[in-house]
């Protein structure tokens, strides 16, 4: 570890944690509906939104209800986001004059921003009218981190409600989650981003003179747009001078704002945080990484102060904590280490050096190796996937640690909401496991853990592997999914492998190198971005609504401790044990082989 990285991870840890339960608290009070200071302005909103649209406050649902109403909710809002990408041609705030978004890419973009993840097989600068990224994605960005949100607590609410039938209303976890928490949090961020120098404005893109002109050949087209051809079949070109650049602007701050603090990913421009309108200054890259796993760590304080033993949620965050500083140690020295090939061909410099080498390619000169790592691994681990650089430029084991959290359920610190539900399926897990090998009932918070509970666990932990493993599979076979790849070989198969992990876990993220832009893609990873998202939202529901009709047992001699040093172990080395046993041969044959093959190469 070198000094650099211990200062700004420190930095970064120290603020995280410090941040975590203020926020966690506020959190859980905005949840069990205790008085705000914010409910003098607005309460008279949240009170008139229910009113506009019918809905009762005080009446609850079973968990069969909520899950109709949250998949209702996110159904109607991939409708409306699909809608408006087809019609964005013909509707306002389109100053480029952008045409309307093909049928598979908008099906895609539809579901993926409905899903929380931003999946972008487009660039969002060339592509979406400022109606579309504020009417649609933007407020797509409120809606699934609300929603998962929801679906958390309704999960814990499950766990600590003894001999009930409900477990909360959506329409009231949605809208306060939205209200009380998203929106001020995403005001002060977008204001913070500001002043950093991210933009915000509704202007057409404006032209600007290159300081340096330079030339290039272009190809000549004729009337109809098509490419001329010479002789020989190939096509001709003119030499053409550059002397100015069109710089794609935009209302970005407001959104990046909430992509970030909702755990979303993608966002206004395609090469997200590393991109100099987004991701300016060295402060405005802590800031976004900040933002990314704020609300999923809060909200294991928020866990601990609902289940009214906040012991329990700090041993949930300590296990994230210990997974993040193990795997962003494994990515810092792959990067740092360099690519051996350009190390013995003296291409790069030693490390240890006067002035050490290291992988620098796809990385900001402006932010460097440290801030990278530390960025690479909490935005893949808390489910953002806005990269402050190029994943597919990464060493081969740096880019296998993305790929690993991914694959992981995103639980380190996961997205807002789904990340701690996500690891409380691990939690049970870990529980069953122990109580395996004492020969006792497994239970947790005071309730049995049953078969029933165990099966719809086991259902949620696995069903990520099947799809994104089977997924992988066919686009190898087919000429289709082969087409995108623009590596032969383990890299390739990377590409690939890490597209699927990305979809399915939400995540957004992807080895650009995959040209995912394409009918098959499209249509493939709309297909994981789905049961990714909303099928794996049943299973808590599930557990919720068995767990919430049982009693609570007392602690006895024999139950286990859930908020101990050794159960945080416990719970680590069952997240991996999970991890390695499902993905380790797929690794295996992408960034692992990759690894060897470069080494053997020198």
């Amino acid at each position: 570890m070198t000094p650099n990285f211990l200062l700004q991870g420190g930095l970064y840890l120290l603020a995280l944690l410090g941040l975590a339960k203020p926020l966690g608290t506020y959190m859980a009070r905005v949840y069990e509906g205790k008085h705000l200071a914010l409910d003098r302005v607005l309460g008279p909103v949240e009170r008139l939104i229910y009113r506009l649209t019918g809905v009762h406050p005080d009446q609850e649902m079973e968990w069969k209800a909520y899950a109709v109403a949250m998949l209702l909710f996110n159904a109607t809002g991939a409708l409306l986001l699909y809608s408006l990408q087809r019609l964005q041609a013909w509707l306002p705030l389109n100053p480029q004059g952008f045409g309307a978004v093909g049928t598979d890419l908008a099906f895609n973009t539809a579901i993926s921003f409905t899903a929380n993840a931003d999946w972008q097989a487009y660039g969002g600068e060339a592509t979406m009218s400022y109606l579309t990224q504020m009417l649609g994605l933007a407020v797509q960005n409120f809606a699934s981190a609300a929603s998962g949100m929801a679906v958390l607590m309704a999960f814990i609410r499950g766990l600590t409600r003894r001999s009930a039938e409900t477990i909360g209303n959506f329409w009231v976890d949605l809208t306060r989650g939205t209200l009380y928490i998203l929106l001020p949090l995403s005001v002060v961020l977008a204001l913070a981003l500001v002043s950093q120098g991210v933009v915000q404005t509704f202007r057409p893109y404006p032209k600007v003179q290159l300081v340096q002109p330079t030339s290039y050949d272009a190809p000549l087209t004729d009337l109809s747009g098509k490419p001329v051809l010479d002789e020989k079949g190939q096509p001709k070109t003119q030499k053409t001078s550059l002397t100015e650049q069109v710089l794609a602007v935009g209302p970005a701050a407001s959104q990046i704002a909430i992509k970030h603090i909702g755990t979303n990913g993608g966002g206004f421009f395609n090469a997200n945080s590393a991109h100099p309108f987004e991701n300016p200054t060295p402060f405005s890259n802590l800031l976004e990484l900040l933002a990314i796993t704020l609300i999923p760590a809060s909200l294991c304080c928020t866990f601990g102060v609902m289940v009214k033993d906040i012991r329990q949620g700090w041993a949930i965050l300590a296990a994230m904590v210990v997974i993040f500083l193990a795997l962003v140690g494994v990515v810092l020295a792959a990067e740092q280490g360099g690519n051996p090939l350009l190390t013995w061909g003296g291409v790069d410099q030693q490390p240890g050096a006067l002035q050490p080498g290291g992988n620098m390619e796809g990385k900001e000169a402006r932010l460097g190796i440290v801030a990278t790592a530390i960025f690479v691994t909490g935005t893949t681990g808390g489910s953002g996937g806005a990269m402050n650089a190029a994943p597919d430029s990464l060493t081969p084991l740096g880019g296998l640690v993305p790929t690993l959290l991914i694959q992981l359920g995103e639980v380190m610190f996961g997205s807002v909401g789904s990340g701690l539900y996500g690891m409380l399926m691990f939690v049970l897990l870990a529980i069953f496991i122990a109580g395996l090998m004492v020969g006792r009932t497994p239970e947790y918070l005071g309730k049995k853990i049953e078969p029933f509970e165990m099966k719809m666990a086991s259902f949620f932990l696995l069903l990520g592997p099947a799809v994104i493993l089977a997924g992988t599979a066919i686009a190898l076979m087919a000429a289709a999914g082969r087409a995108g790849i623009s590596n032969p070989g383990p890299h390739g198969f990377s590409q690939v492998l890490y597209a699927f992990s990305s979809a399915y876990g939400h995540n957004g993220s992807a080895f650009a190198g995959l040209n995912a832009n394409a009918t098959f893609y499209n249509i493939a990873i709309g297909f994981a971005l789905f049961f990714g998202r909303f099928w794996m939202t049943i299973p808590p529901l599930a557990i919720a609504g068995s767990m919430v009709r049982k009693n609570i047992h007392p602690v006895g001699m024999g139950t286990l401790p859930t908020h101990t040093p050794l159960f945080v172990a416990l719970l680590v080395g069952t997240v991996f044990l999970v991890g390695a046993l499902s993905f380790l041969p797929a690794l295996a044959l992408g960034p692992i082989v990759e690894h060897l093959t470069m080494i053997a190469a020198r």
